[in-house]
């Protein structure tokens, strides 16, 4: 493969802070790499660095000759005055061959129309001035433009914030099926795990390079983990929580040589189940009561007057774990809203129990004292929080929880109008906990989130008795945190999900197939399995083939290191073995490297 970017001994620091010391990687064709890491930490620095936004400070940054990259960054800037249509347009003649295209060709190409789709603004309409979009759908239309170009590389900056669980899985697909190398930051967990071959973890200056995706990363830290000294073993505690879920949660999810799942599950023999859904939601009719929050024969609107839901009756019982999907628009941000009281329904009433205190993440971050440092802000709510009960009551000081959302003891004493958007966006979180909520609304809690923090909230959740409501685009979050999902289709109701987000996407591609204009492409969708099953069958039985021949091969070098240790006084037998070892090892390598490659196919 070609290398395309390569980075030798390249450092970066903004003020007295090295975001980066001493990096060297490199970026080949064809590789998909995802970059997670701490906010804050060097991620988007990483990027900027790569692509030539910003210089670095020592090193050197070398790329190939004639490289085609576009880079689409969190700051969402497109030309003033421009049209959606426009700024596409201008993607496309940059690569054309004269530095010009007719809008009829590209209008009407297949290609880029599914990107358009795909991406959620053909609806927006091409003549729209850029100007008038929210952050959201500029983000998307400047996405749009990069994704409908010939590239070598493609750079991409958290790409899933602003897209809908559907668009997520959409852009996954058109990912993998492009031929291009894909460098992209994101905090998506199910996002990484399907894109990406390779992750970089961007960890005190240093890049840690990790083969596969979030599964394959999660495995390797919890290994390294294991190795490390007693300061660690909360984040060893966590890494093996992780894997455990992992482990029982769907096949697909651990689609690895058997040697491996062998391993992780030794590693994760004696970790109990995350939560205990009985107690807790025991725990919590005791705390909640019978009634917890009621909309009855409810109807809502847009403020335009778009109605959303009509005659609904939704109780939401004690303990109860509800993940909301629905595509943008659909109207779960007004329905969260309802259940909190902050709007009033059309028709309909909103009954709440005497003991409910609601906790309400919201997608805004206008409710942060500003004046106050990070410790003080948390102070102002409580002093101390208890998580649970009973001999697993787990409790903990403003400071400690602060902590185990990121904040460090050096950073607690940080203003509050010196964070990032990513650092409010977890001192929101910590107030809204401290103040001991027993219902819990959660909009996008996901949005500027790191991986490490979204799984010690998770892991704080695991111990939360109380009603849990989330809206998220991230469906690993859904999966991991709730009970059950209910849907916004669209039309007027809310629709239990027994499936999942499996039966979600499901749903949606069946409603978008009987939808005019999108015929044709869900007649090739539905074709497609058809044609490829025989592929598909072909594949699954050399994989059991691999997996059966991987084992066979493990046992003969478990035999051969026995044998050799018994030979240690005889040398021409230990040439002997040590040459068998070899082969073997080599022929077991090559056959998991073979079954990695299927599997990524299957």
């Amino acid at each position: 493969m070609s290398n395309l970017i390569n980075l030798e001994q390249v450092s970066k620091s903004f003020g007295i802070k090295p975001l980066l010391d001493g990096v060297s990687l490199g970026v080949h064709a064809g590789e998909r790499i995802g970059v997670v890491g701490l906010n804050g930490g060097g991620k988007t620095t990483l990027l900027e660095v790569l692509t030539g936004i910003e210089e670095p400070d020592e090193g050197r940054v070398s790329r190939l000759g004639g490289l085609r990259m576009a880079v689409v960054t969190q700051r969402g800037v497109l030309p003033e005055g421009a049209t959606v249509g426009e700024v596409v347009l201008a993607g496309l003649a940059d690569d054309a061959p004269t530095g010009d295209i007719a809008e009829h060709e590209w209008a009407a190409d297949p290609r880029i129309r599914s990107v358009l789709d795909g991406i959620g603004i053909a609806g927006l309409g091409l003549d729209t001035a850029v100007t008038n979009l929210s952050g959201g759908e500029r983000r998307r239309v400047a996405l749009a433009a990069a994704l409908v170009r010939e590239l070598d590389l493609l750079v991409l900056d958290e790409p899933t914030n602003h897209l809908d669980v559907e668009g997520v899985q959409w852009l996954a697909e058109h990912l993998l099926a492009r031929r291009s190398a894909l460098v992209v930051v994101t905090h998506d967990r199910w996002f990484l795990d399907t894109v990406a071959t390779r992750t970089w973890e961007v960890v005190g200056g240093r890049v840690e390079t990790y083969e596969g995706g979030y599964g394959d990363w999660i495995f390797a830290r919890a290994e390294r983990a294991r190795q490390a000294d007693a300061t660690e073993a909360r984040r060893r505690n966590l890494a093996r929580k992780e894997l455990a879920w992992l482990r029982r949660g769907p096949q697909a999810r651990t689609s690895k040589p058997r040697y491996r799942v062998e391993a992780a599950e030794a590693l994760i023999a004696d970790v109990p189940p995350p939560r205990d859904s009985v107690s807790l939601a025991s725990f919590a009719k005791k705390r909640l009561g019978r009634v917890v929050v009621e909309l009855e024969d409810t109807t809502l609107t847009t403020p335009d007057g778009r109605e959303l839901v009509q005659d609904l009756t939704w109780r939401l019982a004690p303990g109860e774990r509800v993940g909301l999907v629905g595509v943008n628009g659909s109207g779960k941000t007004t329905l969260l809203r309802a259940l909190a009281g902050d709007v009033d329904p059309v028709a309909g009433k909103r009954v709440q129990g005497q003991t409910v205190r609601i906790g309400w993440l919201r997608q805004e971050l206008d409710d942060l004292p500003t004046d106050m440092r990070v410790l003080e802000a948390v102070q102002e709510i409580a002093m101390r929080i208890t998580l649970g009960e009973g001999s697993k009551a787990l409790e903990l000081s403003a400071g400690q929880l602060a902590e185990r959302l990121g904040f460090t003891p050096a950073r607690q004493r940080t203003p509050v109008r010196d964070l990032s958007g990513g650092e409010r966006r977890r001192l929101q979180l910590t107030r809204i906990l401290m103040s001991e909520p027993n219902v819990l609304l959660l909009d996008e809690p996901t949005n500027d989130l790191d991986i490490d923090t979204l799984q010690q909230l998770e892991d704080l959740l695991d111990n939360w008795a109380g009603t849990l409501v989330v809206i998220s685009h991230d469906r690993y979050l859904i999966e991991r945190i709730c009970d059950s999902t209910w849907a916004l289709f669209g039309d007027g109701k809310l629709t239990n999900l027994p499936g999942g987000i499996t039966q979600y996407l499901a749903r949606r591609a069946e409603l978008a197939a009987g939808g005019a204009g999108r015929q044709a492409a869900s007649a090739n969708r539905a074709e497609a399995p058809q044609t490829d099953s025989a592929a598909y069958r072909a594949a699954r039985k050399e994989l059991a083939r691999l997996e059966r021949a991987i084992d066979k091969l493990a046992e003969r070098e478990a035999k051969l290191h026995t044998a050799l240790a018994a030979a240690a006084t005889e040398p021409d037998k230990l040439v002997t073995l040590g040459a068998e070892l070899k082969e073997v090892q080599g022929e077991k390598e090559t056959a998991e490297e073979r079954w990695m490659e299927l599997a990524d196919q299957v």
